[in-house]
Parts: structure tokens; sequence; C-alpha cells
């Protein structure tokens, strides 16, 4: 998964006004929670 933080988005999709309005209209009434920590799902792949 790429994860980026909101400030970041502008450099991927390369323009930061288009990345602002996209970014607008996905969070909008959205919660986003930030998680730190190993991956729950990659558990599995540290033991292989």
């Amino acid at each position: 998964m790429f994860l980026l933080p909101n400030t970041q988005w502008g450099e991927v999709l390369g323009d930061d006004i288009i990345a602002t309005a996209i970014l607008d209209r996905l969070l909008h009434h959205s919660r986003v929670f930030s998680v730190d920590g190993p991956s729950f799902r990659m558990k599995n792949k540290a033991a292989e």
C-alpha cells in the first residue's frame, strides 16, 4: 500500500491544485486515523 502525507500528493500527481481537490472530495466527512507500528497483515512475512 502506498501511503503519503497529504502534503506530498501534489508531487505525486504533478499538480498541487488537483491533489488538493481530490483529497478534499475523498476526505470530506471522513475521519483520518494515523496508525504507527508494525503492520498486522505483514506479521507472517517477518517469520519467513
